[in-house]
């Protein structure tokens, strides 16, 4: 009798399923940490098909810089993006959650950190986001400036002739963003949590 439909015994793990589950959380860790060791990657890296979700209670930063640009996926389509360059960031929490679809249905991969551990922290934050929703104040904020004259945040340029914005001090409470990649040179994780879950929920 073929053994190929046999299910594993009660109380035993199948790791080939469980291989599927945990493929798409490893891959996404591997992609963070080469963004963290090459510092600003803006769009330098097939994105995924889609957009993940990043959010924080408070996001304070010494220099910001946008502009437009499109990020390719692997199939090469586009993905129009604001990449939103944040110099010296302090984060009071920080959540990142993807839903990936996997055999076994939707799995959330989710990674949060900060909160009562402490204050997460970033240099040279590239985040490439579809959207951004929150409470802002912006100091020295210069808009229409051209991107490839920006100077906020080291290595963070446009095309010229392209719109750009900037900004000295940036603060924004309740942060909601859907993003296709964030990057950065340093990030501090204080109480760093990661999460894989089957049908688990998202940051928002």
């Amino acid at each position: 009798m073929s053994t190929s439909g046999r299910r594993p015994p009660a109380g035993r793990t199948s790791w080939r399923k469980a291989a599927v589950v945990a493929l798409p959380a490893v891959a996404a860790v591997a992609v963070m940490a080469v963004g963290m060791a090459e510092g600003v990657l803006a769009s330098s890296f097939a994105v995924s098909g889609t957009a993940f979700q990043v959010s924080s209670g408070k996001l304070t930063s010494k220099g910001l810089a946008s502009y437009v640009d499109v990020d390719r996926s692997a199939d090469g389509r586009g993905h129009p993006v604001a990449l939103l360059g944040i110099g010296d960031a302090t984060l009071s929490d920080l959540c990142q959650s993807a839903q990936v679809e996997t055999p076994l249905g939707t799995v959330v991969f989710k990674l949060t950190a900060g909160g009562e551990a402490g204050e997460v922290t970033a240099t040279d934050l590239v985040i490439d986001s579809e959207d951004l929703v929150g409470d802002a104040r912006f100091g020295e904020v210069e808009l229409g400036r051209d991107a490839s004259t920006l100077d906020r945040v080291p290595g963070l340029k446009g095309a010229p002739g392209q719109f750009g914005l900037q900004a000295g001090d940036v603060t924004v409470a309740g942060v909601r963003s859907h993003a296709r990649s964030a990057t950065g040179g340093n990030f501090r994780l204080k109480g760093l949590s990661l999460d894989v879950k089957l049908g688990g929920p998202a940051c928002f």
